[in-house]
Parts: C-alpha cells; sequence; structure tokens
C-alpha cells in the first residue's frame, strides 16, 4: 500500500523502516527538515506537505501533541483523497481527539483514533500494541498497514475511546517505572542485593517484563530514549485534564517526572527517573 508518515521523529522513523521493509510504498514529511536524518531504508522523504500526500491510501499522524496534529490536520484534509483512511497515531489526550475527530467528519474523511502501545524498539519490529476506534469500514482498509507494525489490534470502539484507553495505559506505565526505581533504591538502603529482588519477580504473578525491562536499563545506566521523559509527562498531565484532576499517586509520578526534566533528563528514557529522588 502507498502509506504516509507524518512526523519523521524516533516513532515515525521506526514506523517508516518497517513499513518499507514489508513491502509497503512510504513517504515521510515532517515540519522540521532536521528530522529526515533519522530516517533509513527505502522511505522516500517529501519536499511539503501536499507532496506527501499523493496516492496515499493511509496517511499515519505521529507527531508531539494534539496542537500539532490540529495544524496538520486543518492543512491535509481538504486535500487528501476521498478515500484515504487518516490513522491518528499520537497520543494527544481525550479533549484533542474528540476535536479531531469532529474536524475529519467536517471533511468528510475517515479517522482511526489509534494510538499505539510500545515504543520506538516494538515499531521497528512490527510488535506494537494498536489501541483503534473508529469505523470498521476504516479499519479493514487499513488493516495491512497496521499488522505490519503490530501483533495486536484491539478495537475499544467506533468514536474515541482508544485515546482515553491510551492515556491510561501510560499512566500505569509509567507508575511501574517510578516504583521499580524506588524499589531498587530500596534494595540499596537495606544492603539488599537488586538481583535477589528482580529474581524474585522475574516469574509467576509478581512479574511484569515491561518493568523489568526498565529495571535493566536502571542497573546499567543506560537512558537512551524508548519512550521520553518529556512525553511521559505530558500524558501524564493530560489525564489529570482528563479526569479533572490527579489522584495522589498520579500527582506523586508527575513530580518525580518534572525533577527528572529538571535535571536534564527530558529527552533520556523514562527509566531515566531512577537518577532523582
Amino acid at each position: 500500500m502507498n502509506v504516509t508518515i507524518l512526523g519523521a521523529g524516533h516513532m515515525g522513523s521506526a514506523m517508516a523502516a518497517r513499513l518499507a521493509e514489508t513491502g509497503h510504498q512510504v513517504t515521510v514529511w515532517d515540519r522540521d527538515p532536521n528530522h529526515s536524518h533519522q530516517l533509513s531504508g527505502a522511505a522516500k522523504i517529501a519536499p511539503a506537505l501536499t507532496a506527501a500526500l499523493g496516492d496515499a491510501s493511509v496517511v499515519i499522524t505521529m507527531v508531539t501533541d494534539g496542537e500539532a496534529v490540529h495544524d496538520l490536520a486543518q492543512q491535509m484534509l481538504p486535500v487528501m483523497r476521498a478515500d484515504t483512511v487518516w490513522v491518528q497515531a499520537s497520543t494527544v489526550g481525550a479533549a484533542w481527539a474528540d476535536r479531531l475527530r469532529d474536524l475529519a467528519d467536517a471533511h468528510g474523511r475517515t479517522m482511526l483514533d489509534a494510538p499505539v502501545s510500545g515504543s520506538t524498539g516494538p515499531a521497528r519490529n512490527g510488535t506494537l500494541s494498536w489501541l483503534v476506534a473508529g469505523p470498521a469500514t476504516g479499519v479493514g482498509a487499513a488493516r495491512p498497514v497496521l499488522d505490519a507494525l503490530g501483533e495486536r489490534l484491539l478495537v475499544v470502539g467506533e468514536h474515541q475511546e482508544a485515546s482515553r484507553l491510551k492515556l491510561v495505559v501510560n499512566t500505569w506505565m509509567t507508575a511501574a517505572t517510578v516504583a521499580m526505581a524506588d524499589s531498587l533504591a530500596a534494595c540499596d538502603t537495606l544492603g539488599i542485593s537488586r538481583a535477589a529482588l528482580l529474581e524474585v519477580i522475574s516469574d509467576g504473578p509478581l512479574a511484569m517484563p515491561y518493568a523489568l525491562a526498565k529495571a535493566r536499563l536502571m542497573n546499567a545506566g543506560d537512558y537512551a530514549a524508548g519512550f521520553p521523559v518529556e512525553l511521559a509527562l505530558k500524558d501524564i498531565r493530560l489525564t489529570g485534564k482528563a479526569e479533572g484532576g490527579q489522584p495522589p499517586l498520579v500527582h506523586a509520578v508527575e513530580q518525580r517526572l518534572q525533577r527528572a526534566v529538571d535535571a536534564g533528563h527530558a529527552h533520556d528514557d523514562v527509566a531515566a527517573v531512577a537518577t532523582v529522588a
């Protein structure tokens, strides 16, 4: 299929490489031309947004926030092919997802509210989990692209339920990362081997592969971005807005992320919360 990806950051670039490898014709455009250096493989770089849309059957938006997506949508929807499916894969929160759906409807275009669960590694390997809400016809039309990028596709509704679920998922992931950082620190304080803790929780009902993966990064002091701190902080704040106020635990996680940003870890992986108390 002809696929256009709008956004050549870490995730957009990984998606482009994977899709090109699996036989799709991929075109990429980014507001910042400097992002194009991250691209590898057979993806084509478009010189302008209108040129990027071309004959695309599927357009994926993968940018930072709702405002950025809305700006792109205002430009692309009037000129996009009527039968093109817009896969809105950015994490934008509930309010922005609603506005984007209204905008797509106003232009008579099919939009899938489809944030992904997973970071750059799964995107590159085609093992993302898709959370999708939208019309069944749109899901069917975009399915070859979604399947090339993900190993799971969960259709959770026909409206904007996926963006709401993504906020909850990211809140849970980030809170688990902070809990792991503090558990490892507690081992150090109590004179217990970190390896002993990880052995206890590596199997059975306490096992959590995501948290264990973050523990390995913390132990190695390796904070190369998979899920950057600044994006985790953005999502935690979106959760607070959606709920009309943050529960105490979520508020504590937000404060921890902010301290990590203040310490210079905004672009590092969320595992960098281990470096700040």
